[in-house]
C-alpha cells in the first residue's frame, strides 16, 4: 500500500477503483497525466515530482512501460505538498507524516461510518423481532387490575388429599 492509502496494480478497475465501472469513465482517480503535464498543472519541476514519488509523498500509477500517470487527485495533493513546504515551512519528512496522518483518520472514520451502519442494522432487527414478539401474546388473555385495597384478612389452607 503506497503512502496515501492506495493498493498498487493495474487493470480495468485501476489500482484505486473499488467494484466494477466502466473502464473509460474518468474518475479524479483516473492516472491521465504524463509526469510533464502533471509538472505544469501543479506549478512544479518534472524532477520535483521524481523526488516526491521517490520519498512516497506522492506515487502516481505507472505504465506498463513504468511510466509515471498522474490523476487529478494527484496534482491536487502535488499542490498540498508544496503549499506545506513553502507556506508552512514543514519539511519533507513532516509532510510525509502528515499525509500518512490523514490516509489513517480518513481509513479510521469510513470504519467508524460502517460500524455505525452495522449498529444501525442491528438495532433495526432487534425493534423488529421486539415486535413480533409483542404482536404473538394472546389477545384472550384478561388484563389483572389491582383491586381495592382492604384491611379484610384472607386465610388459606391448602387442600388436603385423601
Amino acid at each position: 500500500m503506497s503512502i496515501d492509502g492506495r493498493m498498487g496494480g493495474g487493470g480495468p478497475r485501476g489500482p484505486r477503483g473499488s467494484g466494477v465501472r466502466n473502464p473509460y469513465q474518468l474518475t479524479e482517480e483516473s492516472p491521465v497525466y504524463v509526469i510533464s503535464v502533471a509538472a505544469e498543472l501543479s506549478g512544479l519541476h518534472p524532477q520535483t515530482l521524481r523526488q516526491y514519488d521517490r520519498l512516497g509523498l506522492v506515487s502516481p500509477d505507472r505504465t506498463a512501460g513504468r511510466g509515471r500517470r498522474y490523476s487529478t487527485r494527484d496534482i491536487e495533493q502535488l499542490r498540498e505538498v508544496q503549499r506545506l513546504s513553502q507556506d508552512e515551512g514543514i519539511n519533507l519528512a513532516g509532510i510525509k507524516r502528515i499525509i500518512e496522518l490523514e490516509n489513517q483518520v480518513a481509513a479510521l472514520q469510513a470504519r467508524v461510518a460502517e460500524l455505525s451502519a452495522a449498529v444501525e442494522g442491528a438495532a433495526a432487527v432487534i425493534q423488529q423481532r421486539e415486535a413480533a414478539v409483542h404482536a404473538s401474546y394472546r389477545r384472550d388473555l384478561v388484563p389483572y387490575t389491582d383491586v381495592q385495597h382492604t384491611s379484610a384478612l384472607v386465610v388459606w389452607r391448602p387442600k388436603r388429599d385423601g
